[in-house]
């Protein structure tokens, strides 16, 4: 088993920043890819970034393009999503998710993931 605990969102004012966590716990995850996706209210939950498990290869969404970083650090158990330049329309809130398969490529369909954080909410106030 798998446990993802989120961390660091919360309220920020549109242009700013935040940096949230994913720390995982029971299994290492350094072989699998992991995934940020968000979730605002009255929509789908969209894929927002992924990255490998060696960290070399990523990917975001458009909307998140230029804005957001996605990195780990595999000696901590951990992902973060850096998001710069925060507009209203990235309120939601965002989960990480560990890929099914472990040396599998970052995939942006959620189903491509099987354990799942809780998640942490972002609002950007405008």
């Amino acid at each position: 088993q798998v446990q993802l605990v989120e961390s660091g969102g919360g309220l920020v004012q549109a242009g700013g920043s935040l940096r949230l966590s994913c720390v995982a716990s029971g299994r290492t995850i350094s072989t699998y890819a992991m995934g940020w996706f968000r979730q605002a209210p009255g929509k789908e939950r969209e894929f927002v970034g992924a990255i490998s498990g060696g960290g070399s290869t990523k990917y975001y969404a458009e909307s998140v393009k230029g804005r957001f970083t996605i990195s780990r650090d595999n000696a901590k158990n951990t992902v973060y999503l850096q998001m710069n330049s925060l507009k209203s329309e990235d309120t939601a809130i965002y989960y990480c998710a560990r890929s099914r398969e472990s040396f599998r490529r970052p995939d942006t369909g959620s189903g491509s993931y099987d354990y799942w954080g809780q998640g942490t909410q972002v609002t950007v106030s405008s």
